[in-house]
């Protein structure tokens, strides 16, 4: 009987032991081996990166001003309200306009539209390169899913082979897009 009251303690006491090590939380910072290796590698951990601001999410966002465009030399790109895929162009010709986004970050379709003075709007592209800080529009040539970059190239003229002489063929005289040029106004930052 001494023998089993001795095993059964012996049970009893490695369960409590158990349980008051289960109860415990492990932490890193209160282990030796994670501050060695921590300290081998602080200087090679990636700091943590800064939030996104609206301006790094919509780079199209901004102030425009073109020396080439003299009926549009200042530009003014600001986002809707209600859809953050949707921006709108003020300083055209043609008024204030909307565009859609298509590629992100700065690939925009301009719609098909009428603006508030009544003017119709042909379907058009507007790109922003954010490495040169330049702003192309085109208004007037279709939207290209595929290769939206095509809506600034010049029109190939097309030869067509009739029986046996080339000629070229003669077509309706689509009305000429307009094109406009920028540049983005870099904003002031106040020096103390």
């Amino acid at each position: 009987m001494k023998k089993t009251t001795g095993f059964v303690g012996g049970i009893a006491l490695s369960l409590l032991t158990i349980t008051v090590n289960a109860q415990q939380t492990w932490e890193a910072k209160n282990n030796a081996t994670v501050d060695s290796i921590t300290a081998k590698y602080k200087d090679k951990m990636l700091a943590e990166r800064p939030a996104s601001t609206i301006s790094d999410i919509f780079p199209v966002l901004g102030k425009y001003e073109s020396a080439a465009n003299t009926d549009a030399p200042a530009l003014d790109i600001s986002l809707d309200e209600q859809n953050k895929g949707v921006v709108w162009i003020a300083g055209l010709p043609q008024g204030k306009i909307k565009a859609t986004l298509r590629k992100s970050p700065a690939t925009y379709k301009i719609p098909v539209q009428k603006t508030e003075d009544g003017k119709e709007v042909a379907e058009g592209t507007l790109i922003f390169d954010k490495e040169t800080n330049t702003l192309r529009i085109c208004i007037g040539k279709a939207f290209d899913t595929e290769n939206p970059e095509a809506a600034f190239t010049a029109p190939v003229a097309e030869e067509a082979a009739t029986g046996t002489k080339t000629a070229r063929q003669k077509k309706v005289a689509a009305p000429k897009p307009w094109i406009y040029a920028g540049t983005k106004i870099a904003k002031e930052t106040a020096a103390n």
